[in-house]
């Protein structure tokens, strides 16, 4: 493989697939779990620790990384990559979700929308130009359309307009994109109309691109209705191009997702619930605050070689929860991140070996708690 945004698929089981992707700092196996360093960080953890557990790709954030420290600044220093010490490839998002998130904060116009910052409340504008502008300047591998998405319930008229804008705006996204060793990725919407899904789908894939997302799911939507979607549409994505399901999920999420047809996958899910004491493991989710856990000597998950597995009780990840220590967040958020990472590795493998159909059913009956 030598050209940049080639996409090779390995092997189909059923609509589960392992492929690779070639991006400008170095290859991608899939299916893939990408950490999201929202902030040029992800939470609690070293970037050389990410990439001792099998880390292949980071998400970063356009809208914040806009705001602070500016991307001149980090353009100035660099680039994304230099600038916190990474590698290997960054996927930026486009902003888009902070059209969503901070509705109340912004105003939406066929330009482009125009946001009050959360941090001190000075207006700010993103255009699907400034969004590419933002990302080449940071220096991303793979750089994300700039999109409107709706919250749930949104009624259809809403869905069918803000889908059409995401269409125009993505046709601006291209005409923009000026960097020829990163990838545009458009995003498909549509909420949770399967005819506007399939409409919009070919709106995007009108437009040639190396890849193409689903968005505008997570967004309080009922689960069982996004798996459902998932499942009808994937498989409709065009099929040599790397599929990319945005912000979900939950083990359970992304299995499913693996089994419809899907390649990568982004979510805070993993750092933001470690910090809180929910923790992933293989016989199913453990809430570390328990009291059943103050004096319980047993590693937290017996099949997970991660470093706080290997190392400390669940007595002792108890405690430091309890005392609200830093190192707790550390911990925890190395194992969950580990057990993603670890669930990605054995799916593909499992694709490969044309077991998918037996392990999928084997992680869903353990993590149904």
């Amino acid at each position: 493989m030598e050209k940049i945004g080639q996409f090779l698929i390995q092997k189909q089981d059923g609509q589960a697939r392992a492929a690779i992707l070639k991006t400008a700092r170095g290859t991608i196996n899939t299916p893939v779990f990408m950490p999201v360093g929202t902030k040029a960080t992800v939470k609690a953890m070293l970037p050389e620790e990410l990439e001792q557990m099998g880390a292949q790709i980071i998400l970063g954030n356009t809208y914040h990384l806009h705001l602070r420290p500016g991307e001149k600044v980090i353009q100035k220093l660099g680039g994304l990559h230099r600038f916190m010490n990474w590698s290997k490839p960054i996927l930026t998002d486009s902003g888009g979700f902070q059209v969503f998130s901070l509705s109340s904060l912004r105003k939406l116009s066929e330009e482009g929308v125009e946001f009050q910052s959360h941090i001190d409340g000075a207006k700010v504008f993103i255009s699907p130009e400034k969004s590419m502008e933002i990302q080449m300047d940071l220096g991303a591998d793979i750089i994300m359309a700039f999109d409107e998405c709706l919250p749930y319930p949104s009624s259809r008229e809403q869905t069918k307009e803000s889908m059409d804008l995401t269409y125009r705006w993505l046709k601006r996204c291209k005409k923009a994109m000026q960097k020829e060793d990163s990838l545009l990725f458009g995003i498909v919407q549509g909420g949770l109309e399967l005819d506007l899904r399939k409409e919009s789908l070919e709106q995007i894939t009108s437009e040639d691109l190396p890849g193409y997302a689903l968005g505008g799911l997570s967004v309080g939507e009922p689960i069982e209705l996004m798996h459902e979607l998932v499942y009808e549409v994937a498989p409709l994505m065009p099929f040599q191009k790397p599929r990319y399901l945005m912000g979900v999920g939950t083990p359970i999420d992304l299995l499913k997702a693996i089994d419809a047809g899907m390649d990568m996958f982004d979510c805070v899910m993993p750092t933001r619930v470690a910090r809180n004491g929910t923790l992933y493991t293989w016989q199913g989710k453990v809430h570390i605050k328990r009291s059943e856990y103050k004096e319980d000597p047993q590693p937290l998950d017996p099949e997970c070689s991660c470093y706080t597995c290997q190392n400390y009780s669940r007595a002792y990840l108890r405690h430091l929860m309890m005392n609200k220590e830093i190192l707790s967040a550390r911990l925890n958020t190395i194992h969950n991140l580990s057990f993603y990472l670890d669930l990605m590795k054995r799916a593909r493998e499992a694709i490969l070996n044309g077991q998918w159909r037996s392990f999928f059913t084997h992680c869903m009956t353990r993590f149904s708690n």
